[in-house]
């Protein structure tokens, strides 16, 4: 898959830190039973790793590095893959000989053109899944719910199942962010042909910056995903591989969406400026 970084070469900026509490959360089950362990210290959450079931351990907050380093010794994580854990890269999938290591970013909202959004990693193995989020709070309520309550096909699947609902939501909530720019610029060009202004340039160049990061944050994750469609380290089920198929495939879409609205936006400045 995506080529490894060695040693010598310089890691990524790391991410900033926070005062706030890192909290951890164990979603263990499988067709039959379900339970939850949340806001546990790491020791009691690793004690209750259960390995003939689904195991979802959830890290909100990469700033105890004490936490980061625990959890790595148990499932045996690459130094470097930590290291891609608690710093800013872009998207990429790797395969390790134990686990696949999977990182996107993940948006929130869009206001005022500024794009909210923060880095998750995940780590799949073979019983196992980690998710590595910046902070606390997320988009998965929903389906913690649908865990719980055993609706959909989560509880009949494995790991790599949970991943890919998962990143579905993530990309999922990009057109929402999409569709938020794309009425941005409607109500900008209005505002461009009745009432003309210097304030108009500013939301421009603002929305130009927010797809020039979307580009960065959807190129790299449409790679990235294609190593998942392809996947033959296991990890990945066969079966499960047109799922991970169809959200490349909306991702696809996304860029052809981004770079439309980059075709307006550069043609609102020049509108603006003539």
């Amino acid at each position: 898959m995506s080529k490894r970084r060695t040693d010598s070469e310089s890691p990524p900026a790391p991410l900033f830190p926070s005062d706030e509490k890192v909290i951890l959360e164990l979603i263990r089950y499988d067709e039959k039973t379900y339970d939850m362990h949340a806001d546990v210290p790491v020791g009691d959450l690793i004690h209750e790793l259960d390995p003939d079931k689904t195991n979802w351990v959830n890290v909100d907050g990469l700033h105890n590095p004490s936490i980061i380093t625990a959890l790595g010794e148990h499932f045996k994580l690459h130094t470097l893959l930590v290291e891609d854990i608690t710093s800013d890269n872009q998207p990429k999938a790797e395969e390790y000989e134990d686990y696949l290591f999977f990182t996107l970013k993940m948006l929130y909202r869009i206001e005022q053109s500024t794009i909210d959004y923060e880095q998750i990693s995940f780590v799949l193995g073979k019983n196992f899944l980690l998710s590595f989020q910046e902070k606390a709070g997320d988009q998965f309520g929903q389906l913690r719910d649908r865990i719980r309550t055993d609706q959909g096909r989560v509880r009949k699947r494995k790991a790599d199942y949970l991943l890919y609902r998962l990143v579905d939501i993530i990309v999922d909530n990009y057109y929402t962010v999409l569709d938020a720019i794309g009425y941005q610029i409607e109500s900008i060009e209005e505002d461009i042909y009745n009432h003309p202004s210097e304030r108009e340039f500013q939301k421009i160049q603002k929305i130009k910056k927010e797809l020039i990061y979307l580009r960065k944050a959807l190129y790299p994750l449409r790679d990235a995903l294609s190593k998942l469609v392809k996947d033959e380290s296991g990890f990945i089920d066969s079966g499960n591989q047109r799922y991970f198929s169809d959200v490349y495939d909306h991702v696809v879409h996304l860029i052809d969406s981004l770079d439309t609205y980059k075709d307006l936006t550069s043609g609102l400045m020049d509108i603006h400026i003539n």
